[in-house]
């Protein structure tokens, strides 16, 4: 994977950014830059901005000032809040509980990332929508399900981290499956909250999110990638992934009552 920053036209850029597990392994990960119809922009999450990525967002955003916000969208992606505030520090800083309790001398804006204030201030550009049923912090360290999404409508792009993802596919399986497979995070079993009706909850949410976004052109996925899709095709491979997990879900959560 090689960092690069892609612009998927009406003011979203995805940044296509690199992950090394043990300084070895690129797992890859990612951020966005969106133009708001204010004609300031917003960062979605944070990751070192070097190079001609780097290049690219200055010469956008008059040298970063122009960027009003960066919004951490995935509690356990962490790594880089400080590299960003560092680099943007007229930008105000969103994060979850977690982001606060792992970079303490940032300067956080006191509104959480996933409250519905924060919704309301970006309201014009983006949805931003939290999964229901399951944890959106969980008390695993290893169970990331959970993450806010954010929808651009005016791109038609939805920029998620962890919860829904691209599954890449061998190189000798794809004349039979060309594109990347959409499919759930594997630790959502896991992150379903210890309660009755948290599938349904979360299958309820997951509807209407493929409601909102039936007309989707572009998945931007945390690790995995890039995917561009045919109006409705979105809708019925999220759906249908899980249909897949819908019954071992449902398990879980009887195990757990």
């Amino acid at each position: 994977m090689t960092e690069a920053i892609h612009d998927l036209d009406h003011g979203f850029w995805t940044i296509r950014g690199d992950l090394r597990i043990g300084g070895v392994l690129n797992v890859g990960t990612q951020a966005a830059l969106v133009r708001l119809s204010t004609g300031r922009f917003v960062m979605l999450d944070s990751y070192p901005l070097t190079g001609a990525v780097r290049d690219q967002v200055m010469a956008l955003t008059d040298q970063g000032r122009a960027i009003q916000a960066v919004l951490n969208l995935h509690p356990f992606h962490t790594l880089h809040c400080a590299t960003i505030a560092r680099d943007l520090p007229h930008a105000a800083l969103f994060g979850a509980h977690r982001h606060r309790l792992r970079h303490p001398d940032l300067d956080w804006r006191p509104e959480p990332v996933e409250s519905p204030e924060v919704q309301d201030m970006f309201a014009d550009d983006l949805v931003l929508s939290l999964p229901r049923g399951i944890d959106y912090v969980s008390r695993n360290e290893r169970v990331h399900a959970g993450s806010l999404l954010a929808w651009h409508p005016a791109s038609r792009t939805l920029h998620v981290d962890d919860t829904i993802n691209l599954m890449p596919v061998p190189g000798l399986l794809r004349r039979l499956f060309p594109e990347p497979r959409v499919f759930l995070h594997p630790t959502l079993p896991q992150a379903l909250l210890p309660r009755a009706g948290a599938v349904h909850d979360f299958r309820d949410w997951l509807h209407g999110l493929a409601g909102l976004t039936r007309d989707l052109r572009w998945l931007c996925a945390a690790h995995s990638g890039l995917r561009e899709f045919a109006p409705g095709q979105f809708k019925d491979e999220l759906l249908a992934t899980f249909r897949r997990v819908e019954d071992k879900l449902a398990r879980t959560e009887a195990q757990r009552g």
